[in-house]
C-alpha cells in the first residue's frame, strides 16, 4: 500500500495519463486527416468504366455504363418493403452506386444497383469518359467525329481525330476566356470609371466642355476596342462550334454533341499505370490552378484559394498592430488596478464569443454604418449602387481581425511579461526614453510571442465561415480582388473562400453524390493552406527567437 501511495505521490501516473491523452489526441487528429486525404485524393484517380447487364424492376435486361462509386450492405427486408424485386435469399444484400453521367440525356447522374440483379460485368477498352463544361461527365462509345456536319473520322480513326480537335477547341476556349475576362473586363472597368467621372462632374455642377469631350473621346476609343473584340469573339465561337462528335450511350442511342463543351476525354480501361499517374497529377494541378465550373462541382478552386490567402494576409496586417498596441498599453502604460484587470477579463471573454456574433457586428457596423458612410462621402457618384456599403474582402478581414484580436493581445502581453525588468532598467540607464526602450528593445524581444498570437489568429480565421457569409464571401466571384486594373487591390470586392466552398458544395450542391469527394478534397486543401500559412509564421518566429536569445540571457 505504501509503495502504491509513493508511486502516486511521485506523479508518475499523471505523467502517463497526460502522455496517453496527448497520444490519443494526436491519433484522432491524424486519423481525421488520413480519412479526409483518403476520401479526397481518390477523387482525382481515373476510375475504370464498367459495362453492366442489369435486370430492372420490369424484369427486362438493360445495359448500363458508368463508374462504380461505392457499395453498401442493405437488409433484404428494407428492399422488399420499398418494392424492389430481388432474386436472392441472401441477407443483407450488396448494392452499388453507379455514376451513369449523361445528365442532359438521362436526367440523373447516379443510380443504385442490386448485386444479384447484375448478370454480366465487363470493362471494354473502347469506353470513354468525357469531362464537359456543362452537364457533368458523359460516358459511352465514340463512333464518329464530324466537321460542319460531315463525318471526318469513324471507328478506330475517330479517337486520334477527336483528341486533336479537343486540343484545338481548348486553345480557342483559352483565347475566349482571355478576351471575356481580361480584355473585355478591362474595357468594362474603364467604361464604368468614365461613367462615374461623368456623374461626378454632374454632382459638382462642373460644365467644363473640355472634360466632357475628353470623356467622350476615351469612351469612343473603348467602345471601338470593344467592337473589335466582339467581332473576334464571334469568329472564335464560330470556329469552336464547328466540330461535333457522335457518342453511343448506354441505352444504345447515338447522339451528336459539340466538342466545344468537352474539357478532356480519356479511356481509363485502356490506360496503364503510368498514364493514370500522369492523369492524376494533371487533375490535381487543375484542381488547385483552374476556375470552378458546373456550380463549383467540377474544375478547380483557385479563386477560393486566392481569396482565403489574401483575406488572411489583410487580416494579419490589421490585427497585428492593433493587438500589439493594446497589449503594450495594458502592460507598460496602464495603471495596474481594478479597471485594467476588468479590461483583461473582458478581452479573455471576447475570445469565447461565437463567431456569428462577430459577423452580425461586422454587417451592422462595418458594412451598413461605416461602409454606407464612406459611400456617401467618397462615392456619391456611384449611388444608389453601393461600393463599400456592401460585403467585401476589407470588411471580412476587419471582422476576423476583431474576432482574433483577443488572441493576439493575450499572447503579446505574455511575451512582454517575460522580458526581464533588468533589460528595461538597463536601457533607461543608458539614456533611452521609455518609448525608445519599448520600440528598440522590449517589443523586438517579445516578437516571438507576437508571432505565436498571430499563428493562433491565422489558424482560427482561415477556417471561419459563419461571419464571412454575412460580410463578403460568395459562391462565385465574377472577378478577384486583385487584378491588373487600377488600383489593382480592390478591397470592396466580394471573394471566394475555401471554408464556404466546402459548405456550398457539401450542402447546397444540386448533385450531392457527385460533389461528396470534392468536399473532402477541398477540406484537405484548406488544412494544407492553414498549415502552410502557420509554417511560414513559425519559421519567422523561430528566426526571431534565435536572434534575441542571446540578449535575453
Amino acid at each position: 500500500m505504501t509503495n502504491i501511495r509513493d508511486w502516486v505521490n511521485s506523479g508518475t501516473p499523471w505523467v502517463w495519463m497526460i502522455a496517453g491523452a496527448v497520444s490519443l489526441s494526436l491519433f484522432m487528429v491524424f486519423g481525421v486527416l488520413a480519412l479526409t486525404a483518403a476520401r479526397g485524393l481518390v477523387y482525382f484517380w481515373p476510375k475504370d468504366i464498367a459495362e453492366l447487364h442489369y435486370t430492372d424492376q420490369t424484369h427486362q435486361e438493360i445495359r448500363l455504363i458508368g463508374e462504380i462509386h461505392g457499395s453498401e450492405e442493405v437488409p433484404l427486408s428494407r428492399l422488399t418493403s420499398a418494392g424492389v424485386d430481388v432474386d436472392t435469399d441472401k441477407d443483407p444484400v450488396a448494392r452499388f452506386l453507379l455514376k451513369t453521367g449523361n445528365r442532359d440525356v438521362l436526367g440523373t447522374d447516379f443510380r443504385w444497383l442490386i448485386e444479384p440483379n447484375i448478370s454480366q460485368q465487363a470493362y471494354p477498352e473502347g469506353l470513354i469518359i468525357l469531362e464537359r463544361r456543362e452537364w457533368g461527365n458523359a460516358y459511352g462509345y465514340l463512333t464518329a467525329v464530324k466537321e460542319d456536319g460531315l463525318i471526318v473520322a469513324r471507328g478506330e480513326d475517330a479517337w486520334p481525330a477527336f483528341q486533336e480537335r479537343i486540343e484545338r477547341v481548348s486553345q480557342l476556349h483559352e483565347r475566349i476566356r482571355d478576351i471575356e475576362k481580361d480584355e473585355i473586363g478591362a474595357i468594362n472597368h474603364g467604361l464604368e470609371q468614365l461613367r462615374l467621372e461623368e456623374r461626378r462632374l454632374e454632382l459638382a455642377g462642373d460644365k467644363d466642355t473640355k472634360k466632357r469631350a475628353t470623356i467622350e473621346k476615351e469612351r469612343s476609343r473603348l467602345q471601338e476596342a470593344y467592337g473589335e473584340l466582339e467581332q473576334e469573339l464571334t469568329r472564335l465561337y464560330t470556329d469552336s462550334n464547328r466540330d461535333n462528335y457522335t457518342l453511343e450511350i448506354m441505352d444504345g442511342r447515338e447522339i451528336d454533341l459539340p466538342i466545344a463543351k468537352v474539357v478532356r476525354a480519356f479511356r481509363p480501361n485502356a490506360m496503364g499505370t503510368s498514364a493514370k499517374v500522369l492523369h492524376y497529377v494533371a487533375k490535381i494541378w487543375e484542381f488547385v490552378s483552374d476556375e470552378p465550373r458546373e456550380a463549383n462541382t467540377e474544375g478547380g478552386i483557385f479563386p477560393a484559394i486566392f481569396g482565403t490567402v489574401l483575406m488572411v494576409i489583410i487580416m494579419s496586417i490589421i490585427v497585428t498592430p492593433l493587438g500589439v498596441v493594446a497589449a503594450v498599453y495594458l502592460r507598460e502604460y496602464a495603471k495596474q488596478g481594478f479597471t485594467t484587470q476588468l479590461i483583461r477579463i473582458a478581452v479573455n471573454n471576447l475570445a469565447g464569443v461565437p463567431s456569428i456574433v462577430y459577423g452580425l457586428f461586422g454587417l451592422g457596423f462595418f458594412v451598413y454604418f461605416l461602409g454606407g458612410s464612406i459611400d456617401q462621402i467618397f462615392y456619391p457618384e456611384a449611388l444608389p449602387a453601393p461600393t463599400f456599403g456592401t460585403g467585401g474582402i476589407l470588411w471580412a478581414s476587419l471582422t476576423l481581425a476583431i474576432l482574433t484580436l483577443p488572441v493576439v493581445i493575450v499572447a503579446t502581453e505574455e511575451g512582454l511579461s517575460r522580458i526581464p525588468r533588468s533589460i528595461r532598467e538597463g536601457s533607461l540607464a543608458l539614456g533611452a526614453t521609455k518609448f525608445e526602450t519599448l520600440w528598440r528593445t522590449v517589443i523586438p524581444m517579445s516578437s516571438p510571442a507576437i508571432m505565436t498570437g498571430l499563428i493562433l489568429a491565422v489558424a482560427r480565421a482561415a477556417g471561419e465561415v459563419a461571419p464571412l457569409m454575412l460580410v463578403g464571401v460568395v459562391k462565385l466571384a465574377p472577378s478577384m480582388p486583385l487584378d491588373t486594373n487600377a488600383p489593382f487591390l480592390h478591397l470592396d470586392r466580394k471573394f471566394m473562400h475555401l471554408g464556404f466552398h466546402v459548405y456550398d458544395v457539401g450542402f447546397q450542391s444540386p448533385n450531392v453524390e457527385a460533389a461528396r469527394p470534392l468536399v473532402y478534397a477541398t477540406a484537405l486543401l484548406l488544412v494544407v493552406v492553414i498549415v502552410v500559412l502557420n509554417l511560414a509564421a513559425i519559421a519567422i518566429r523561430n528566426h526571431l527567437r534565435e536572434k534575441y536569445r542571446n540578449l535575453e540571457s
